[in-house]
């Protein structure tokens, strides 16, 4: 399981990485509103511990923020303020839970673990975008109808991408995904991206409207086509 704690304090926010981290858990962390967005708008975490009290961008206009392009990770809001008003601004921004500072670590660990259970969900098994159509359970992709062949990486790579459909999707997080790598290299990025094109070869030939976008410096989308 993968949290992105959001916190600008470095001693509060190195205290809860290595504690989650001693609990087993995989542990990002970001120290601004704005990097707190971007990685979770580009990556796949499965909580989000995000402080209010942060420069720039407060917790509050991040969370509204990420709710509002369709992020749905989980979000535990951790703050100093105990007024009923910032709690329900909290929980009116899209607030999944909310724990105030002070707070005991093991009431943190058994919230955390509340919202990770009500927030495990049984994957889709049919994936579709536009023509595309991907069959989990048969290992079938067809595009307008027409079969399509894939190797076994090649589909894993797609399923990503479909999975992440209309997002920004990092070398990282397909580093992760597909071939479950935690740390990425630049080896690996080649491999990504060779697996990429030969993916793009197969989906958007022929004349096919692309559905497979790179976005420099960042990754890859899959997307429809702006007309």
């Amino acid at each position: 399981m993968r949290i992105l704690v959001i916190e600008d304090e470095a001693k509060v926010a190195r205290a809860l990485e290595q504690g989650l981290e001693g609990e087993g858990y995989a542990v990002a962390l970001a120290h601004t509103g704005e990097e707190g967005f971007f990685r979770t708008s580009a990556e796949h975490f499965d909580l989000v511990l995000l402080d209010v009290m942060l420069p720039g961008r407060d917790g509050f206009e991040v969370l509204a923020a990420l709710r509002q392009r369709g992020v749905r990770t989980p979000v535990l809001v951790l703050t100093a303020r105990d007024a009923v008003a910032d709690r329900v601004r909290g929980l009116d921004a899209g607030a999944d839970d909310y724990l105030v500072k002070p707070f005991a670590f093991a009431e943190l660990l058994a919230r955390i673990r509340a919202l990770l259970r009500r927030g495990r969900a049984e994957p889709a098994l049919e994936l579709a975008l536009g023509d595309l159509e991907l069959d989990i359970a048969t290992h079938r992709v067809t595009r307008a109808g027409a079969r399509i062949e894939l190797t076994a990486r090649e589909f894993e790579l797609l399923e990503a991408l479909l999975r992440h459909a209309g997002q920004v999707v990092s070398r990282e997080t397909l580093a992760r995904e597909v071939w479950q790598e935690e740390r990425r290299s630049e080896q690996l990025d080649n491999v990504i991206d060779v697996y990429v094109a030969r993916l793009r070869k197969r989906i958007d030939g022929e004349g096919r409207p692309r559905l497979i976008h790179t976005v420099r410096g960042v990754g890859f989308a899959l997307r429809l086509e702006e007309s």
